[in-house]
């Protein structure tokens, strides 16, 4: 892990500044919007049109009325094709393919086409591609004055972290709402929940465990001899660290992010361990299968958080929490002030879509960027601690000079790194 001196950020200088966006964040509201209400209409635009991606466009459509999904990019143009058909399904979209009115020369293929899209006039994008290219993407539509929706993770590795923590304080000084897709902050049972364990419910947090267990058949796109060795790993973008970040950073940012909310803190150690234990074709990337990292946060307290995908095996993934006057196990406080949560909960991301909507129409910006940066960071320093084997601080990961960015992007040859062995220099 080198270090660039002009780049360092003590843990000092970090609590000074994401401590206060943690706390914005932890208590964002969600708003319901009557239909009936004369509203601004809002024309929103996609880039990275899989099936995320498109999921999002109906999250938004369902969110709010007046919304008009008018732009879609992505590199490959078979992926707009099939977003613009699954969007005006009617059967699928339960009328709301009324709002999709994406005109031929709205749609933008090409690894440029992200670029093209933020050139027309929609009033905030969707970045649901490949992670890797998230900070890429998140600076350029804060250059052409967009509101952003970005889903997690939003980087891969440090430096695109501090790009996005660079990219957020513009997005601040033009007053843009910059909403990040970490469902769990949006929820309202999940924001209760955390609001009653900062208020006491279970005392002073000793220790807990976050897991996420799933499967490995997760996207593959297959080989074609036709493509280029950009186009494959693009198209098979999560079996590569630098697109996904491995499965820590992809999937389970999420129940990190968690751990970190819960906590009020940002840990200072990580030590991990893992590898990739079912035999499978080299060239399906370069991810592990199998992670477990011990986090330590400030006030002691040890945080256990384990990555499993294998098939044919048991998967689920939450987070839960032991304190000295209680637990948070399932969704539920025990102890001496028990609670659960009673009410009913629509779909995460129509939550999240519509606190992205309801920002821009009452001109009250919300930025979220810092937390999904630093959320990143944690699962970042997580999986470096585990592919080499050694004991990561916080400071240490925030000033890495650790890129795994392509210096070319274009379709053609890119780099095949090999897979990270502990005790063994980083593949890079």
């Amino acid at each position: 892990m080198g270090t660039n001196k002009k780049n360092i950020i003590t843990r000092r200088d970090f609590l000074a500044t994401g401590a206060a966006a943690a706390t914005t964040i932890s208590g964002f509201p969600f708003v319901h919007t009557s239909r009936a209400q004369s509203v601004k209409p809002l024309k929103v635009g996609l880039i990275g049109c899989g099936g995320r991606g498109t999921a999002s466009l109906r999250e938004a459509l369902q969110a709010a009325p007046g919304v008009r999904v008018t732009a879609l990019a992505d590199p490959f143009k078979d992926r707009i094709e099939r977003c613009l058909k699954s969007l005006k399904d009617a059967r699928s979209m339960k009328g709301l393919v009324r709002g999709v009115d994406v005109k031929p020369d709205r749609c933008f293929a090409g690894l440029d086409g992200y670029e093209r899209l933020l050139e027309t006039d929609v009033d905030w994008v969707n970045l649901v591609g490949p992670p890797g290219f998230r900070p890429r993407h998140f600076a350029a539509a804060v250059d052409a004055g967009k509101h952003i929706f970005m889903e997690k993770p939003v980087a891969t590795d440090p430096a695109g972290v501090r790009k996005i923590l660079k990219t957020a304080k513009r997005a601040k000084e033009k007053g843009l709402s910059v909403v990040v897709g970490f469902d769990n902050r949006h929820r309202p049972d999940r924001i209760e929940a955390v609001k009653r364990i900062h208020n006491g419910a279970i005392g002073e947090i000793t220790s807990g465990t976050s897991y996420n267990y799933t499967r490995w058949t997760r996207w593959y796109r297959g080989d074609e001899p036709s493509w280029s060795e950009m186009e494959y790993q693009c198209r098979n973008w999560y079996y590569f660290c630098w697109l996904s970040g491995d499965v820590i950073v992809e999937q389970s940012v999420h129940t990190i992010d968690v751990n970190n909310w819960v906590m009020g803190a940002y840990p200072i150690k990580a030590l991990g361990q893992g590898g990739r234990q079912i035999p499978l074709d080299p060239r399906k990337g370069n991810i592990w299968d199998h992670m477990t990292v011990d986090y330590e946060y400030p006030n002691g307290a040890h945080i256990i958080h384990m990555d499993r995908q294998w098939p044919n095996c048991h998967g689920s993934g939450r987070a839960g929490f032991i304190g000295t006057r209680g637990k948070y196990m399932n969704d539920e406080i025990t102890g001496r002030r028990p609670w659960k949560f009673e009410g009913k909960l629509e779909k995460s991301g129509v939550y999240e879509q519509r606190n992205m909507i309801e920002s821009i129409r009452k001109g009250q910006p919300k930025n979220q960027a810092e937390n999904g940066a630093y959320a990143a960071l944690t699962a970042i320093m997580g999986r470096e601690s585990a592919y080499t084997g050694k004991l990561i601080t916080w400071d240490e990961m925030l000033n890495s000079e650790l890129d795994l960015f392509p210096k070319k992007v274009e379709f053609g040859p890119v780099p095949k790194r090999a897979v990270p062995v502990p005790g063994r220099p980083r593949p890079l």
